[in-house]
């Protein structure tokens, strides 16, 4: 597969550069920007190794174009095996996304000039990698999304994400910042899109009710929805590279036993500290997984939809309402999938979820083209029929979460008094018992 998937990777990242997508304006009430780098390169395979005679010297001063034709027009890149590059972030208390598999990136300074400048001095701060030098190419981006608080409440930043394509035979020698970074990993992009690989992350949802009546009412509703379980990919990284500078790389000796009265407390609060970062499994979720979503739609076999699965509860009958209410709208979106539109799925978390942007069609001269889109969640590029733009650049708004989590919160309504009605009359019931026992 690695041999059909480099030409693929070429076409792919020739329509980035010619197809733009357009820049997201912040919303209003948001000031906020931050960038991330999709970082790719091709590992040479054992029976075509390069060496320095068929290695084509970086011309920086050739266009983007022809920098991609000549290096894909190489027998090893040909015949290697793309890869993408993810960072493990450092546990750090308070952190929303500590530990956590995510690209290189980080919020917009003042000092810089653009979103792309961000992304590049992101990556030099975080993990020692110049993206400026000749045998770098930026190729293009991907959707610009505008983060908001978990079910798109309030606006946190608009999201910027930068596709580089390292054109050098060699792995490029990485310096990670200990303070943010535990470790780097590079993962195939076939391994990205194998379906072997695709899993679940279980969220606990009653961490957001800490200030909303403790440790009694997050009982309460962990009871009635369980955990929640988004779509994930289990990374097989090829190459991984610890940074044995971050807090807990290493166990500290003659640690204290954890009492059980302890671990109960931490599985109530939804603690997660008697793990250690090393002893987490690798999973591509969340935001990360909405950006990655975006381009690997875009390569063969085009099943990122297919494998996708919809968010839900593990609490049984939860479960069982939510599919139940879902079925038709569900069967809808996929129909609509299936007749040319490829979207991407840009999943949401417990805490964030990503927002599309919409284009919508200019009325008089002061409509906005690229308006934020705030009532919907998922983007992507058209490719099929019913695409009716002619550059191909329009946008597939939420084809598969369109009216999902509306119908999700009707489903926690319904369990919430279902569990509500079935305790009451168990308590009428035990208080009649007792009394005909008196």
């Amino acid at each position: 597969m690695s041999a059909s998937l480099a030409p693929s990777l070429h076409d792919v990242l020739s329509d980035l550069h010619n197809r733009p997508y357009p820049h997201v304006p912040n919303p209003p009430s948001c000031k906020k920007r931050a960038s991330v780098a999709l970082i790719l390169r091709v590992r040479p395979t054992y029976h075509h190794w390069p060496d320095a005679s068929s290695l084509s010297p970086p011309d920086a001063s050739a266009s983007v174009p022809q920098r991609l034709q000549t290096f894909f027009a190489q027998d090893w890149v040909q015949n290697g095996e793309p890869e993408a590059l993810f960072i493990k972030r450092a546990s750090r208390v308070g952190d929303r996304w500590t530990g956590h598999v995510a690209l290189p990136g980080g919020k917009r300074d003042p000092e810089d000039v653009d979103d792309k400048a961000a992304a590049i001095r992101e990556a030099v701060e975080e993990i020692g990698l110049d993206l400026t030098t000749s045998d770098c190419i930026h190729v293009g981006n991907l959707p610009e999304r505008v983060v908001t608080s978990s079910w798109g409440t309030v606006p946190l930043m608009v999201l910027c994400p930068y596709v580089f394509l390292l054109t050098s035979s060699d792995s490029p020698t990485l310096r990670l910042q200990p303070t943010e970074v535990a470790s780097t990993h590079w993962v195939p992009l076939r391994a990205l899109l194998s379906s072997s690989l695709r899993t679940v992350e279980h969220v606990d949802m009653t961490q957001r009710l800490a200030n909303m009546g403790g440790l009694l009412a997050r009982l309460a509703y962990r009871s009635m929805m369980g955990y929640m379980q988004f779509s994930a990919i289990r990374l097989a990284p090829t190459e991984s590279l610890q940074c044995n500078t971050t807090p807990g790389y290493l166990p500290e000796g003659n640690q204290p036993s954890t009492s059980l009265f302890q671990r109960w407390k931490s599985w109530c609060m939804g603690s997660q500290t008697h793990f250690s970062n090393q002893d987490r499994p690798l999973l591509l979720w969340g935001l990360t997984l909405g950006i990655m979503a975006d381009f690997l739609d875009m390569l063969p076999p085009h099943t990122a939809v297919q494998l996708w699965k919809y968010p839900n509860f593990t609490a049984l009958d939860l479960r069982f309402i939510i599919n139940v209410l879902t079925y038709r709208l569900r069967k809808h979106n996929r129909s609509q999938v299936r007749s040319g539109a490829r979207p991407s799925n840009t999943a949401v978390d417990s805490q964030t979820a990503a927002l599309p942007v919409t284009k919508t069609t200019a009325t008089n001269g002061n409509a906005e083209h690229n308006q934020v889109g705030i009532g919907g969640l998922g983007v992507g590029r058209y490719f099929g029929s019913s695409d009716t733009d002619p550059t191909g650049s329009a946008y597939a708004v939420g084809i598969m979460l369109r009216g999902y989590y509306e119908r999700v919160r009707i489903g926690i309504y319904i369990i919430v008094a279902w569990r509500i009605a079935l305790g009451s009359t168990a308590a009428i019931y035990a208080w009649k018992l007792l009394r005909r026992l008196k």
